[in-house]
């Protein structure tokens, strides 16, 4: 009970907060891993949850084909996909559904699929409802599926930032180097980031980052940087029973706490750039590089 009213209050008190833009234009985050099973949904809602705590208006693009289960982690239901927006049916904001401190979820469903084959009146509603879409949101997160799939290079491809969510499991760290790999042939000026996930100690999870910056620079010529650790934490595997995210059910744990921590970072000014500060091209230039790249 003490629980459901804390979660009550803080959802109350960021709605009360006066929306605005922090950005000039909406920053596109997609998130992404080597392989499944390493949290990566589980963070990005979470990760979302944290900035909405903060007053910012934030919406997460389930772009995961294969397992789309952001909505499960929420609880809540997305009637409506970006089928829907292609056919003339919905806006972007229409099927846009609401979850704890308004943080908005998007469904993809079959809509990924068919952003090879919109049409120029397709294409022109689709752009057209993403313009609405960057003048009120500060951050869009895109949870990818795993691995090194056409749509999941595509966006990952098209993003000014990336974070690659890795685990200190000897495979996940190959696996997390191959997608680092294939993003820096592809995107050399994207902002590759790494969040570390299921660490045992500070120490483990530090070496685990340590070790695939280590390789990029030797192999890639390229500079890595720590998002943040997460540490190993019951409450997680708690929450994802219940169908809700831990940051809102467990806002003291240790994960919560992290990603916190991380959520801070990652609007630290100081660590970003000035591009990064202003959103880079926003949400309509996003998509229109996502196009290029699968028509």
């Amino acid at each position: 009970m003490l629980k459901d009213q804390a979660a009550t209050l803080r959802t109350l008190a960021s709605r009360e907060a006066t929306p605005r833009k922090r950005f000039r234009h909406s920053r596109v985050i997609v998130v992404a891993s080597g392989k499944g099973g390493v949290g990566k949904t589980n963070i990005a809602v979470n990760l979302g949850l944290a900035w909405a705590e903060k007053g910012l208006q934030v919406a997460i693009l389930d772009a995961d084909m294969g397992l789309a289960n952001a909505d499960i982690l929420l609880g809540i239901n997305s009637p409506h996909n970006l089928s829907h927006v292609f056919s003339g049916e919905r806006t972007v904001r229409e099927i846009m559904t609401r979850g704890p401190f308004d943080l908005g979820l998007i469904a993809g469903g079959s809509g990924i699929a068919e952003l090879a084959d919109l049409s120029s009146t397709e294409l022109a509603r689709f752009i057209d409802s993403l313009k609405e879409l960057d003048q009120t949101l500060d951050i869009l997160l895109i949870d990818t599926g795993a691995g090194i799939s056409r749509s999941v290079m595509s966006f990952a491809t098209a993003s000014d930032e990336t974070i690659v969510v890795a685990t200190p499991d000897p495979t996940s760290i190959a696996d997390a180097y191959g997608l680092i790999k294939v993003l820096d042939a592809r995107n050399p000026n994207t902002q590759l980031r790494i969040i570390v996930n299921l660490c045992d100690t500070h120490g483990h999870g530090q070496e685990v980052f340590d070790r695939l910056n280590g390789v990029a620079q030797r192999f890639l010529n390229r500079e890595l940087q720590l998002a943040g650790l997460i540490p190993r934490d019951v409450m997680v595997q708690r929450a994802v029973r219940q169908f809700q995210p831990f940051y809102l059910l467990y806002p003291h744990c240790r994960a919560a706490a992290a990603i916190g921590q991380i959520a801070d970072t990652l609007l630290c000014e100081e660590s970003l750039g000035a591009d990064a500060a202003q959103g880079f091209g926003g949400i309509g230039g996003f998509f229109q590089k996502i196009l290029q790249l699968v028509r």
